[in-house]
């Protein structure tokens, strides 16, 4: 989907994190109109936001909302070794001081909250919430990475020897994985696409970053019924990347009860870019008519609670 000026406003900027390095952002805004919400995107392993998620964020903006992204650390535009995660936990810390940044601007304070995960995202996202559970008001999962998908993952003793070997060359490119852009898009010209980006990593995952992944992956997976916010889980159902069976057990064991699963019989991992067009347009409708249910029930709380606040003001008058 090709970037139209006309009702889509486009930034960047380059933000410094807490460990001196520098951070690419973006947004995408709507021009003509106030927007509805704010969307905060955590994209996947490998990707980056401002060219592989730039379908998806004009497709949010044309549906009335603020969409803002940030390359991770050694990811896309952003400073670090490419393709190299020293640390999760500075992940989600960057990623977290960066979208409550953006809410807590004067402008943004009453507005909708929304955070979009993409497979690693997903993950990112779950940690997020974890770190502030009642702040944000919303979650959209797209093939998240509650769980490596056994098919992904190197056997257990492969797994062993390099935790050893992490010690003394942690950005090694040796962990042997399949090809997660040909197993997660179906669509060959969309490969050739990440494949041809220059701010996409296609090398082998280093060794430090594939033993984080790996360990976020079962912390996440441990403590999926501490999940408390509405969610919509959308998962390909031929995805060979993440774990369908997990995207199911977050659906179970999910403490909150505003909870939606949406499984695409025939669908790959890629299913907010890599399918179809078909497929894509099932996707997004599912998911702006979430959003757009989401906006609705938060408009009317909002309103109770003013309702509410201003009793409370004429009590107080009447009383004094």
């Amino acid at each position: 989907m090709e970037l139209d000026n006309r009702s889509v406003q486009y930034d960047e900027e380059y933000i410094l994190n807490s460990r001196g390095l520098k951070l690419f952002t973006c947004k995408w805004i709507p021009v003509n109109e106030e927007p509805k919400g704010l969307i905060f995107i955590c994209h996947g392993y490998a990707l980056e936001c401002s060219i592989t998620m730039s379908s998806t964020a004009n497709r949010l903006v044309k549906a009335g909302f603020a969409v803002y992204g940030i390359d991770y650390e050694g990811h896309g535009k952003s400073s670090g070794l490419q393709g190299y995660i020293s640390s999760f936990n500075n992940v989600v810390d960057d990623c977290s001081n960066f979208f409550t940044q953006i809410c807590e601007k004067k402008e943004n304070k009453r507005k909708m909250r929304i955070l979009l995960g993409e497979s690693l995202g997903g993950a990112v996202l779950l940690l997020i919430h974890r770190k502030m559970p009642d702040y944000w008001d919303g979650a959209i999962l797209a093939a998240p990475m509650c769980k490596i998908a056994d098919e992904m993952k190197p056997h257990p003793l492969v797994i062993n020897v390099l935790k050893k070997l992490c010690n003394f060359i942690p950005t090694w490119r040796i962990i042997p994985s399949p090809d997660v852009i040909d197993t997660g898009c179906k669509l060959p010209e969309i490969r050739a696409q990440i494949r041809a980006n220059p701010y996409c990593y296609k090398g082998r995952p280093r060794l430090n970053t594939g033993l984080e992944l790996l360990n976020m992956s079962i912390e996440v997976e441990k403590r999926l019924n501490k999940v408390s916010l509405p969610f919509i889980i959308l998962q390909g159902e031929d995805d060979k990347v993440t774990d369908k069976t997990v995207s199911q057990q977050l659906y179970d064991v999910a403490s909150n009860s505003d909870k939606t699963l949406k499984l695409y019989p025939g669908m790959w991992h890629g299913l907010l870019y890599g399918e179809t067009p078909e497929n894509t347009e099932i996707v997004f409708s599912d998911i702006i008519d979430w959003l757009n249910q989401r906006f609705e029930l938060r408009n009317s709380r909002l309103e109770r609670e003013l309702k509410h606040q201003n009793d409370e003001i004429f009590i107080s008058k009447d009383i004094f």
